[in-house]
């Protein structure tokens, strides 16, 4: 009868597998699943987002889908990272898609945030952040899993000063944390950026299927605003033949008066390669006598025209003084405004700079014209 064969010990440990886990999958509903992924460097740098300010995107994905969101790209670098799951995921739909339709949760995002603060790989005093450049960290995920909440949390405890934070969100949800924001407001500026577009609320349904009402995120305002936080709007993008009428512009910005916000801010559409794929569809779908137009136009650039711009530019500044409001100033370069007003364009302007504006915003301003 054979002998046994010894058993004999490893001479070293078995290497772990290269593979990266796959994603956790923590709940569903509906077309929309949540999956978990580790928030590893949670506060993204200047300098590797080529942005003038730090970042931190508590999710990744969004579940509002918006159809102009020029964000879907993140989708992409994530999954490639993501193992078994992530090739799951890209394997049943473009990255474009699985933006809205898979959200991916950043874990123990709190424990990272105070990790980052005592090492250099934070914002410093009289440096910028923003929470939610790539994402809404108030979307319907926040109210279950809380990440934005606990990243404010840590904040709060670690008694953060002199800097600038700016959170920028669809939702009213927002005001559910207006007690951290307060308490970050007493040693550090802190602005909030509700996002709006339009105060029809039948052609907001159309273009941000999932994201709360015109009406609801104007109460989010007020509440903000009474609860002494520095409330603004972002009416981003305007779209070109779609939500660009004088008349709208004329409601939401008289609207957005009203609501207690003190500026907004405002710029043309930027339609990247990832968002082409999820709007132009739309346009063509319902909105098709724009088609050949948005074809046109967006073909070599992801800017509308130099003079659409200017022309928008030009008018929405003379609805800030019209309506006694801060025209925040978009800087290409980077993006996004953080500071807040546009030394040019300011609602507190004399009577006579009024009344010389006068006529320039009664006459059909033609430059708004989508070529």
């Amino acid at each position: 009868m054979p002998h046994p064969l010894p058993v004999v010990e490893p001479l070293a440990p078995v290497l772990p597998s290269l593979t990266p886990e796959p994603l956790r999958l923590l709940t569903r509903h509906a077309d929309l699943q949540y999956h978990a992924i580790p928030a590893r460097g949670i506060f993204n740098a200047p300098s590797a987002t080529h942005m003038g300010f730090w970042s931190i995107n508590p999710y990744v994905g969004c579940a509002f889908g918006c159809a102009y969101c020029y964000a879907r790209d993140t989708h992409r670098y994530t999954l490639e990272r993501a193992g078994r799951v992530g090739a799951d995921i890209a394997a049943r739909m473009p990255p474009w898609l699985a933006f809205e339709r898979r959200i991916l949760v950043k874990e123990h995002a709190d424990a990272r945030v105070r990790e980052a603060l005592r090492s250099s790989r934070a914002p410093r005093a009289g440096e910028s952040l923003v929470i939610g450049s790539a994402t809404d960290p108030y979307q319907p995920a926040e109210r279950h899993f809380r990440v934005t909440a606990s990243v404010l949390q840590a904040l709060v405890d670690a008694d953060v000063r002199g800097w600038s934070i700016v959170i920028i969100t669809k939702s009213p949800l927002v005001t559910r944390d207006i007690v951290l924001l307060q308490q970050l407001a007493r040693h550090n500026t802190v602005g909030v950026h509700i996002s709006l577009i339009t105060v029809d609320r039948e052609l907001a349904r159309q273009l941000e299927p999932r994201a709360p009402t015109p009406e609801a995120r104007l109460r989010g305002v007020r509440r903000l605003a009474e609860g002494g936080i520095d409330v603004s709007v972002n009416c981003m993008p305007v779209l070109p033949g779609i939500t660009d009428e004088p008349a709208m512009l004329q409601a939401l910005v008289a609207r957005i008066a009203e609501s207690g916000a003190r500026s907004f801010g405002a710029c043309a559409l930027r339609l990247r390669a990832a968002s082409r794929r999820r709007y132009l569809p739309m346009i063509r779908a319902q909105f098709p006598a724009l088609a050949a137009r948005y074809e046109s136009t967006y073909r070599e650039s992801v800017y509308a025209t130099e003079t659409y711009r200017a022309g928008l530019h030009q008018y929405m500044g003379a609805l800030a003084r019209k309506n006694g409001l801060v025209l925040r100033e978009y800087r290409r370069a980077s993006g996004y405004d953080v500071t807040g007003a546009s030394d040019a364009i300011r609602g507190g302007a004399s009577e006579e700079r009024k009344e010389d504006q006068k006529d320039e915003f009664d006459k059909p301003d033609e430059q708004l014209t989508f070529l």
